[in-house]
């Protein structure tokens, strides 16, 4: 028996780090200054049953400011960095997964900066490989080249995320999905979209990627 998973991929915001409160907070700044609708904290239940498309339409945010927003929102959070935090067990999590042998990475539309900040030093350290300032639909691309970059095959990676996004930009790629229900989209929509594990705590992802008994890295 030997274990499924050669490589791990995490997003950040919403998975690795709890970034959701800070967003809320600078939203309606952003909305007014790209000339979109403000967000509406009231409905907050009915946005997380949504996918990303559908947001930016109920929204109505112009595609072509997408790449001029997600500069502005990477650059505000650079400037209020220590407002983020790692999810708790997620430093465990990372430092596990490299201790069995496991490769592990981050795919984000963040900037590399920002990501290694909030992990600190010790966890940044332990990531194999960065591939940063992802547009908001072009993780699979990101992911293929990622691929190429870790000489492993689809079938042995698994992606986890906490969007809707995430879980097809993984499936373009042909990777196993990892859907988290402590990030943005509440669990009942991800659990529609059948991922091949639905996460509810991070301690979960270390007891689905357990090692078999008398199992030792190659390390």
């Amino acid at each position: 028996m030997t274990i499924p998973y050669t490589l791990v991929i995490f997003d950040f915001d919403g998975t690795l780090a709890d970034s959701f409160g800070w967003f809320l907070d600078i939203f309606d700044e952003v909305a007014d200054k790209f000339g979109y609708d403000r967000g509406d904290r009231n409905n907050l239940r009915a946005l997380r049953d949504m996918g990303a498309r559908e947001l930016l339409a109920h929204h109505r945010v112009p595609m072509w400011k997408l790449p001029m927003i997600m500069t502005h929102v990477r650059k505000l959070q650079g400037q209020h960095i220590d407002r983020i935090t790692l999810f708790d067990g997620i430093g465990e999590v990372i430092t596990t997964l490299k201790h069995q042998g496991i490769k592990v990475a981050v795919v984000t539309s963040n900037a590399r900066e920002n990501v290694e900040t909030v992990l600190g030093a010790d966890i940044a350290r332990l990531i194999d490989h960065y591939a940063c300032g992802a547009s908001l639909f072009g993780k699979a691309a990101k992911f293929k080249a990622l691929l190429k970059a870790a000489g492993t095959e689809a079938s042995c990676v698994l992606s986890v995320g906490d969007e809707i996004r995430d879980i097809e930009a993984a499936r373009v790629a042909g990777f196993k999905v990892g859907a988290v229900s402590w990030g943005f989209a509440n669990a009942d929509r991800l659990r529609r979209e059948n991922p091949d594990h639905l996460f509810e705590c991070p301690q979960d992802i270390l007891t689905a990627l357990r090692p078999p008994s008398g199992f030792h890295p190659n390390i």
